[in-house]
């Protein structure tokens, strides 16, 4: 999000970009495997699509902080804010496996 809050579909617009092309690019390392292309190159494709799924969570996790996390922890229901809290670590340490 370069530092910016955006507006929640336009954020998920952006993540949903990233998605496609990983998809697209997905498709072209199955047929480079297939093809029994250099591994090396295979890697490096691999690992640009890592970077857009990575990308893509960061997107999306930027946007649930500032929207649905904001409005949870404003709110006076605890266990709501418990809940919220505990659906981001248990996101968070996934995303760190």
């Amino acid at each position: 999000m370069n530092g910016q809050i955006k507006n929640g579909n336009i954020i998920k617009k952006d993540s949903l970009t990233n998605f496609k092309k990983s998809r697209s690019l997905l498709e072209k390392i199955i047929k480079m495997v297939e093809d029994k292309e250099y591994c090396i190159d295979i890697m490096q494709q691999n690992l640009a699509v890592i970077g857009m799924l990575k990308s893509a969570h960061q997107i999306l996790m930027e946007n649930h902080l500032h929207s649905c996390f904001t409005r949870a922890m404003e709110s006076k229901q605890d266990k709501r804010k418990l809940d919220m809290i505990e659906e981001i670590l248990k996101v968070t340490k996934m995303a760190h496996k």
